[in-house]
């Protein structure tokens, strides 16, 4: 009976800890900071409320606030999720990784649009698993300078975070979310595999890369 009611207790906390996550990746930076500059990134450009379309249309300052922004909010989820954990204090964080995620993904506040995670998964990655997050980083960053396609970028990062995940140790539970969500965060840039193949894809100039 102990069992039980403890089991349901983790199970509640759970809950609470994806839900609380959940809130912080809905918040809809890359909406608001484009408002303050009279565009409605959910029109224009890609039509894709993340840092990368807010880039595109409001420019380099508005669109790495962006990021940073994105960044911030999977890094606190995971670690609010690190000081509401009773039990499994690394499950609790993933758990928190995976309700940011998808408050990023699908935000109530824009009638369940959002952008693709990317941004997100780096900044609870680097809360939950830093040493996963930098060897990540290293490949976002040189296929990004040998290619200059940050959805090119962002899919291979998102194909290696398993991998690392699985050869540094991690928990069955862990590289089973790390797995998921990595697969997921590419099936949302089906659309970039598309005109990547098609030799259409958006490519960053030197220029616009600030090089």
């Amino acid at each position: 009976m102990q069992n039980l009611r403890h089991g349901g207790t983790m199970d509640w906390n759970l809950a609470l800890i994806a839900l609380v996550g959940y809130f912080f990746g809905a918040i809809p930076f890359a909406v608001i900071i484009a408002k303050w500059h009279k565009i409605n990134i959910l029109i224009c450009g890609s039509g894709n409320p993340g840092a990368t379309n807010v880039y595109r249309t409001a420019g380099k300052l508005p669109g790495r606030i962006v990021f940073l922004c994105d960044v911030l909010k999977g890094f606190v989820a995971v670690r609010v999720a690190g000081y509401l954990a009773n039990g499994n204090l690394q499950l609790a964080m993933m758990i928190g990784l995976i309700g940011a995620f998808f408050g990023h993904n699908f935000s109530l506040f824009i009638k369940c649009r959002g952008g693709k995670g990317i941004s997100v998964l780096m900044g609870g990655m680097a809360a939950a698993m830093t040493n996963v997050l930098l060897i990540g980083l290293l490949t976002w960053g040189v296929v990004f300078l040998l290619t200059g396609y940050v959805s090119l970028a962002s899919i291979c990062y998102s194909a290696i975070l398993p991998l690392c995940s699985y050869l540094f140790g991690y928990d069955k539970h862990s590289n089973l979310i790390v797995l998921f969500l990595s697969a997921f965060a590419i099936a949302r840039h089906i659309p970039n595999i598309r005109r990547l193949l098609t030799g259409t894809e958006y490519r960053f100039t030197p220029r616009e890369s600030g090089q």
